[in-house]
Formats: C-alpha cells, sequence, structure tokens
C-alpha cells in the first residue's frame, strides 16, 4: 500500500521551486510521477507550437482513477510507467497562445481539451474511430505526459470552446462526460424510453446514468456494493438501486454472480423479455462478479457494454451470452462527436456536472488530492466522487 511520505517534494518545500518559481507566468511547472509510489514537482520546458497547433494554460484537472493506479501499481495492462510521465488528463483552461493557422479559438478562450492526439492517417483514424489509433499520444498514458501543468499542447481540433454557462470545472469534467457518451450513445446506442442497468457508482458509472436520463430513459437501475455511492446515485440519476449481497466463504464467482443476478430481478422486478426487460447494461465497475451478473440480467437481445477496466481475465457465462444474442461491446475512452455532445448535454442543462465535484485542491496540493482520492474520502471524512486540482497560481474558488 503506497503511503504519501516525506519522499513527495511540494513546490513549497522544494529547494529548486520557492514561491517566486511558482508565480512566474514563464515556468512551466508539473506534476510528475517519477516512479511506482514517488512524485514530485519539476519545471518543464514550454512546449514550442506549430502553425495547426494552440498552447492551453491549465486552470483545472480532474482526478482519474487510471492516474492513481498508475501512481501505486506503474502500470494498467500493457501501459507501463519505465520514466518519468506528468500526471493528469481531465483538463480545462485558456488559450494562451495560438499557431499561425489556427482559426476556432484565440487566446483568453476558455476551452475543454481533449487530451488523445491520433495519427489522422491509420485506417482507424481515416474511418473514424480516431480513438482506436495505434499511434495515439494519450496524456498520462506511458511514454506521453499528462495534463497536471501550467502549459500543455494540442492540435486546433482538439480543443473546444466552452458556453459562457459552463464554469472551468465543468469544462475539466467534460472529460469523463465524453467517456459517459462514449458509452451509453455512441457504443449501447441507447433510445428514449429504454432501461439501464450501470454497475459501478464512481464517476464514470454515474455519468452513464445521467447520460441515460438525458436521454430520455424510462428506468436507471445503479448496482454498487457500497451504500454511500448508491445513495448518491439515487439523488443524482437513478431511479432504483441495488446492493448486491455478500460473497459467501468458498463461493465461486459465477455461483455468486447467479444468485445475486436472482436476488437483482426479484428484489426490483426484472424479466429476460417484455416491458421489464432491461434493455441496456453498462458495466463501469470492471470486477468480474459485475460482468457476469450484468450479463445474466440482460434482456434476450440485449446489449451489453464494457467500459470499467478491472480484472484483465474473466469467467464469462458464454452460454447465456450466446443464447439471449446479446450484442457484447467494449468501450474505450471517445471518439469523433463525443465531446461535443458532451458539452450540449451540460450546456443544455440536461446533465449537471456540478455535484460530482465533491472536492477542490491548490496545485500545490495535489498529492493529499490523490491520496482523497485513493482512499475514496479526504481526512475530514467527507466521501469524495471527484477531485478537481486547480492549476499553478489558480484559486480553487475560480471555478
Amino acid at each position: 500500500m503506497v503511503r504519501f511520505t516525506s519522499r513527495y517534494r511540494s513546490p513549497r518545500s522544494s529547494p529548486c521551486f520557492s514561491r517566486t518559481i511558482m508565480s512566474v507566468s514563464d515556468n512551466n511547472i508539473s506534476f510528475v510521477l517519477q516512479r511506482v509510489g514517488e512524485v514530485s514537482y519539476d519545471r518543464r520546458l514550454i512546449p514550442e507550437i506549430r502553425d495547426d497547433q494552440v498552447l492551453v494554460e491549465v486552470k483545472k484537472t480532474g482526478i482519474c482513477g487510471s492516474d492513481v493506479h498508475y501512481l501505486v501499481h506503474g502500470r494498467i495492462g500493457d501501459f507501463i510507467v519505465e520514466s518519468p510521465m506528468v500526471l493528469g488528463h481531465e483538463s480545462s483552461g485558456v488559450v494562451f497562445k495560438v499557431g499561425g493557422g489556427v482559426r476556432s479559438v484565440k487566446p483568453g478562450d476558455r476551452v475543454a481539451m481533449e487530451p488523445g492526439v491520433f495519427c489522422r492517417k491509420c485506417e482507424a483514424c481515416r474511418t473514424g474511430r480516431y480513438h482506436l489509433c495505434p499511434d495515439m499520444a494519450f496524456a498520462a498514458t506511458p511514454p506521453y505526459d499528462g495534463t497536471l501543468t501550467r502549459y500543455y499542447r494540442l492540435p486546433e481540433d482538439l480543443v473546444y470552446s466552452l458556453p459562457e454557462n459552463l464554469s472551468l470545472e465543468d469544462g475539466a469534467m467534460i472529460e469523463p462526460l465524453s467517456v459517459g457518451v462514449h458509452s451509453v450513445f455512441t457504443q449501447a446506442k441507447f433510445q428514449p424510453a429504454q432501461s439501464i442497468v450501470v454497475f459501478g457508482c464512481g464517476p464514470v458509472g454515474l455519468l452513464c446514468m445521467a447520460v441515460a436520463k438525458a436521454i430520455g430513459a424510462s428506468r436507471i437501475i445503479a448496482v454498487d456494493i457500497v451504500q454511500s455511492r448508491l445513495d448518491f446515485a439515487n439523488s443524482y440519476a437513478a431511479t432504483e438501486v441495488f446492493k448486491p449481497p455478500p460473497l459467501q466463504d468458498g463461493e465461486p464467482s459465477i455461483v455468486y454472480s447467479r444468485r445475486s443476478a436472482g436476488l437483482l430481478k426479484a428484489t426490483l422486478g426484472v424479466e429476460d423479455r417484455g416491458s421489464k426487460a432491461i434493455d441496456v447494461v453498462i458495466d463501469a465497475s470492471g470486477a468480474e462478479v459485475s460482468i457476469q451478473t450484468g450479463i445474466l440480467i440482460a434482456k434476450v437481445g440485449g446489449t451489453f457494454v464494457q467500459v470499467g477496466m478491472g480484472t484483465p481475465e474473466i469467467v464469462v457465462p458464454i452460454t447465456t451470452l450466446l443464447a439471449k444474442e446479446l450484442v457484447l461491446k467494449g468501450s474505450f475512452r471517445y471518439g469523433p462527436g463525443d465531446y461535443r455532445l458532451a458539452i450540449a448535454l451540460a450546456a443544455q442543462k440536461k446533465v449537471d456536472l456540478r455535484p460530482l465535484v465533491t472536492h477542490r485542491f491548490k496545485f500545490e496540493d495535489a498529492i493529499t488530492a490523490f491520496d482523497a482520492t485513493r482512499e475514496g474520502k479526504s481526512k475530514d471524512g467527507r466521501n469524495l466522487i471527484k477531485a478537481i486540482i486547480s492549476g499553478p497560481d489558480v484559486s480553487i474558488n475560480d471555478v
């Protein structure tokens, strides 16, 4: 278990970074993962931009579970941290400088930042699935630096002007909302009056529910093992909640999942066919038993979408899947149109992002923010859903 200790250098304590340096606008101070369990504040070069690029002064950054995972474990699947890497990818900011060919934004514009730069030449890019580009340079995915820095460079078409009624915090939350849009709208092709079950009531799961609600879901069932998360989901977007039963000693996962699925169906009146059936199941937990249970409760001919990353290899009730002719899809990040739809949903107040931001931290307190996110609550005991770190010299109250 990682402990945050004095190994972490803050900009206030490090001999290399004084308050004066922190306040100088040309200092690209960055929050850097040096190796597993060790971070520091480092001064990086300010990126040079080409004619089609934009330099953004980062103002707000949300902490994602993947950031914490890299900090604690140093890898996610085949993505392994082998050299120092700036963390963070859920960001918004203000345009600082633009290239000579940029026309859609100008210095001073507030923007949401889509943090994955693709090659534009491969089959995936040319067929409208750029998020599957084999040469994707995604922020805070090894070996590419992330957005917990003062200045970050992006192509013009990956920064999105924020409507006046959206805050910079909203702008940072557009990234996880786009994950929800991609899962529910793009991949599941969710329709008005359909029903949905979402496993996992973290930020992505909650935003999947919010997108379904915005589309016009008839029924939204939230599933989680933590009661406080279910309570929040019920107040935010869910119409019903379900807390799975405890696992019995020695009980195989698939046996447990069949028992849990049966209890969910009996408790909430879910059936395999007809008006009480579940059209779409989203797993945002990555837990084996959630995936199994989701397949077991989906309607005949329904859709199952996997967005949560967890156990890399699991047991799947494959006969159930094929006998029901389920549509089984993965959902990876976001693609063409997802960011724009996310911004539209937030701007039109169809999705309210503000309740999800439960904790705010100064840039120099990023270590504390990561600790709270890892623990799921802050030192004062408040449950954490989403923590936002302000950029260097940016007040936490400047939302």
